[in-house]
This record gives C-alpha cells, structure tokens and sequence, in this order.
C-alpha cells in the first residue's frame, strides 16, 4: 500500500517550517545575511543540519524567502499608509517617516533588505519587492498628478526614482560604520534629520509643497 502523509505529519512539517523560517529571521535581524549560515540555524531550531535540507534546497532558497517575508511586511505597512487618509503629499511624507523610522529601529535588518551583498536568490528577490514598492509609489503618483498635486512627466520613472531615493537615503546611516559611530558615542545623523531632508527632497521633486501634517 502507498504510503500517505497524514495531516499530522504535514502540521508537524509546518511548525517545523515556521521555526526555521523564525530563527533564520532572528539571525539576519541581529547579524544580516552574512550570519545566516545552516549549520548556526540548524542549531538555533534546535535540529540536525541535515533536516533543513528537507524544507529549503540551500542557503540561497532560504535566504531569500527569509528576505521575501521581511520586505512584504514593509510593503503592507507602506501601502497602509499611502492609501490612507489625506492628500497625496501628506500620505507620501508620512509614509516615507515611517519607513524611515522602521528602518531605524532595526537597523540591522534595514540594512540586510537594502543593500547587504546577497546570494543571487536573494537579489532577485530584492529587485522583485523594489518593484512593488515602486507600484505603491505609482498609484500614489497618479492621484496627485490628478488632484494637481504634483508636477510628474513620467510616473513610472518618477515611481523608481523615489524607490532609488528612498534606499540610497538610508544607506549611509543604516551601514556598519554609521552603527560603530554611534555605539561609540560618535556624532551621526539622526532619524529626524534623515526624514526631514528625504521628506523635503522627494516633495520638490514632484514639484510639491511642504505639506501641513507629516508626522
């Protein structure tokens, strides 16, 4: 008789799944990419290095789902705030404070999803949820191209610019040398400075004015 999964098995395979995925997580939070190596994550889940061969193919496959998580949570909370309440400028500026400001409070893994070098799995996956955050910045765009509130030729290249600026932005202060400075008591910028200058930035580049709320 063919052998058949039960439904047990597959729950169990699951959790199993989701735990791996959880301390993959763990380590690139505390360490980036660069500290996610199998045999330290067979050892955080607590199982053979052998079984996490059964649930991801390699190192790369698994980075990047751990980087597809991560990014489409920065996606979702994003679009939350684009599409929310008031006008396009003022949905931009507080949206780019937030993504800002959730960067900053985990750096490390900010860090890792911008600009860490990668395995190719996980860059395709980087260019993938580019793309997406340039698809929120589109529909964004659109409507206040629409209302009169900004002056953009082209929204696809527009829409890609703002991503670009957004990432390069956060880069400097995102990086390991920037962190070093700061746990040495070093002067660096700080999340208010970066948000004002990007929030400036991006609005006169769409030929915007500094909107009434931004925070």
């Amino acid at each position: 008789m063919a052998y058949r999964t039960t439904a047990a098995r597959l729950d169990r395979d699951q959790s199993l799944r989701n735990r791996i995925l959880a301390c993959a997580h763990a380590r690139v939070v505390d360490g980036g990419f660069a500290a996610l190596t199998m045999q330290a994550l067979a050892e955080d889940a607590g199982i053979a290095t052998g079984s996490l061969y059964r649930h991801f193919g390699n190192k790369g496959e698994l980075a990047a789902e751990v980087f597809a998580r991560a990014s489409q949570q920065e996606v979702d909370s994003l679009a939350t705030v684009l599409r929310g309440d008031g006008s396009a400028a003022e949905r931009l500026a507080r949206g780019l404070r937030q993504f800002a400001a959730r960067a900053w409070n985990s750096r490390r893994l900010a860090f890792a999803l911008i600009a860490e070098p990668v395995d190719p799995e996980v860059d395709e996956q980087r260019l993938l949820y580019r793309e997406a955050y340039a698809e929120l910045f589109e529909r964004l765009l659109e409507e206040g191209r629409d209302r009169g509130e900004f002056q953009v030729p082209s929204i696809p290249l527009t829409a890609a610019c703002l991503v670009g600026a957004i990432a390069e932005s956060l880069v400097g202060p995102l990086s390991p040398p920037a962190r070093a400075l700061r746990a040495a008591g070093h002067r660096a910028d700080d999340l208010d400075s970066v948000c004002d200058n990007l929030v400036t930035f991006c609005l006169r580049a769409l030929g915007a004015g500094q909107p009434a709320l931004e925070n």
